[in-house]
């Protein structure tokens, strides 16, 4: 079980006003359909309530505009920001104990913070530096000349080839590869000759990078992930593309080389950039759309190709027309033939 907690310290942990007894025990978060007497839940909108009414669960957290009848509820001004706090409460995370486990391999010039944790058969190549409170999970693979800044954490089989620097705090999932070869190469009439690729990757701080994503290093200079940047799994970042701050990269996305991304920008899931298109900052490109020009800054693109956003839904809302349209346009030619047919006879 849970550590248990009253609904009083809760709402107070998180800011809310409660509708309820303060006294009464909560001991773990679960989803409505799931939740168990003692347990609270989470009702994101009010299309929602009906299920809250019918859930098992003890108490609920709720938007401020969200009544469930009947029940205690904590409502708070952002019920996502409430969530994740309280998901801290009832699951903490568990650091591993620092130090370097036997069957890691560290080179003789790496440097190793002593409360840094290395565990099993991690390797940490020459002149690479992990800092205070790293961690670095089993078989995690660090090249040469890398840096693992202050608090972050790279999980199983995360591999960072050599000059990759990584912030601090950063959070990097199961698989991800940082650094690897750009996709680089010249014809010369009969093969193609690959451009070495002798740059580096920088991932600034407190930035998340999902399972599976490939980041590339840069031909000449730096690949770059700015501050506070969240990439989803299995998403591909080409050679030079600079990311830019507290940007959102859901699944699937592939993003050329040497793109700019601004701030505050969202690649919804699936969506592919061209080489040397620029993004602006704010800007929303939606699902599977197909990008090959600018988008500026604060506009909002989607479908292939990306054309601006009302534009794009008319469109799409044409789509399942165009064959009666086409029979349409075929009987007005005819048309318009057949009146032609006969003018000419009346001449």
């Amino acid at each position: 079980m849970d550590a248990e907690r009253t609904l009083g310290e809760l709402a107070r942990l998180v800011g809310g006003t409660l509708e309820g007894d303060p006294a009464l025990a909560v001991h773990g978060i679960a989803n409505l359909d799931q939740a168990e007497p003692g347990q609270l839940s989470f009702v994101a909108a009010g299309r929602h309530a009906a299920a809250a009414e019918r859930s098992r669960a003890s108490a609920f957290l709720v938007p401020a505009d969200v009544s469930v009848a009947g029940r205690p509820v904590i409502r708070v001004a952002q019920p996502y920001l409430a969530l994740a706090a309280l998901l801290r409460v009832f699951h903490p995370e568990r650091a591993p104990a620092p130090g370097v486990e036997l069957t890691a391999v560290v080179a003789a010039s790496a440097r190793i913070a002593p409360d840094a944790t290395v565990l099993a058969f991690a390797v940490v190549g020459a002149a690479s530096v992990v800092e205070s409170r790293a961690v670095l999970h089993a078989h995690v693979v660090v090249g040469e000349r890398c840096r693992v800044g202050e608090g972050s954490v790279l999980y199983p089989h995360v591999v960072l080839r050599d000059d990759v620097q990584v912030g601090r705090r950063v959070v990097i999932h199961p698989g991800a590869v940082l650094g690897a070869d750009g996709f680089g190469y010249a014809f010369d009439g009969s093969r193609h000759q690959k451009i070495p690729q002798v740059g580096r990757v920088v991932i600034e701080d407190d930035v998340e990078i999902g399972a599976n994503v490939t980041i590339d290093r840069a031909t000449l200079g730096e690949t770059v992930v700015r501050r506070g940047t969240k990439i989803d799994n299995l998403v591909q970042i080409g050679h030079n593309t600079v990311v830019g701050a507290d940007t959102i990269i859901v699944a699937q996305t592939g993003v050329s080389g040497s793109c700019r991304i601004g701030d505050r920008v969202m690649l919804a899931g699936q969506v592919g950039i061209a080489d040397h298109v620029v993004i602006g900052d704010g800007a929303r490109v939606g699902a599977q759309s197909g990008v090959h020009q600018d988008v500026p800054p604060g506009g909002a693109v989607f479908g292939y190709p990306a054309m601006p956003a009302m534009e794009a839904r008319r469109v799409a809302a044409a789509m399942p027309r165009l064959p009666e349209l086409l029979r349409t346009v075929r009987a007005l030619k005819q048309r318009v033939a057949e009146l032609e047919e006969r003018l000419r006879g009346v001449r």
